[in-house]
């Protein structure tokens, strides 16, 4: 259960390692979704970051203070502010040197799907993934840092305001090599703008997010497509 959750660190080897433990098994699921790239050692999931990454001391204090909310969040047992996170967002990259879109169930609910996103998922070019974190320094989770090899993009982070919010930077060619994605350089080719509250937004194409959405099998995901694609006023 959640109420049992315990968060330590140590260093070790010139790094500081963050470790969760006590997560019940009505949470157990979620933890690879909300501690990404942390790994499972006995009872804690760990990483470890280099000792002179920025923000970390924040990283720290906000996911002592938020990650039993954001495991709630990924199994759907509290609500998802999605849309106040999103203003956020918005509000911080305006006027700024940065460029980024919006992808996954956000880019479609902010179509008007009938969905409620679990959380947000941002896609930016490598140089802005930085930008982004600056931006955020406050309510980090997850630090801006290069990605593993073989990963999806160069740079990933991660941050937490009411809803996780998690940026990918530089997307890597591969990941559209063995099947279509909504967060690759194909959909970043193709991007499309929409209207949330004022902010332009840029999203992937329906098109993409309905492959996408029939090759992991979520025929509920494909139906919600279909029906924005007849709606009038969608861009084509």
């Amino acid at each position: 259960m959640v109420a049992e959750l315990a968060i330590r660190r140590w260093c070790e080897d010139g790094s500081v390692v963050f470790a969760v433990s006590g997560i019940g098994p009505d949470l157990a699921g979620v933890v690879s979704s909300v501690l990404e790239n942390y790994t499972r050692t006995g009872p804690e999931w760990r990483r470890g970051y280099p000792a002179d990454t920025p923000y970390l001391e924040q990283a720290w204090e906000n996911l002592t203070a938020h990650v039993g909310t954001m495991l709630r969040q990924a199994a759907r047992f509290d609500p998802v502010p999605w849309r106040n996170a999103l203003r956020e967002v918005c509000r911080r990259t305006s006027g700024q040197p940065v460029s980024w879109w919006l992808t996954g169930s956000a880019a479609l609910a902010v179509r008007g799907a009938q969905l409620v996103p679990a959380d947000l998922d941002v896609v930016c070019g490598a140089a802005d993934a930085a930008v982004i974190g600056d931006l955020f320094a406050d309510l980090l989770v997850d630090p801006v840092l290069p990605a593993s090899a073989g990963g999806i993009s160069e740079w990933s982070g991660r941050a937490f305001c009411g809803a996780l919010i998690e940026w990918i930077g530089g997307g890597r060619c591969a990941v559209d090599h063995a099947y279509m994605t909504d967060f690759g350089p194909a959909a970043a080719a193709r991007l499309e703008t929409v209207a949330f509250e004022g902010w332009q937004i840029q999203v992937p194409p329906l098109d993409v997010q309905r492959l996408v959405s029939v090759q992991r099998g979520r025929a509920d995901r494909v139906a919600q497509i279909d029906a924005l694609i007849g709606r009038p006023g969608q861009p084509s």
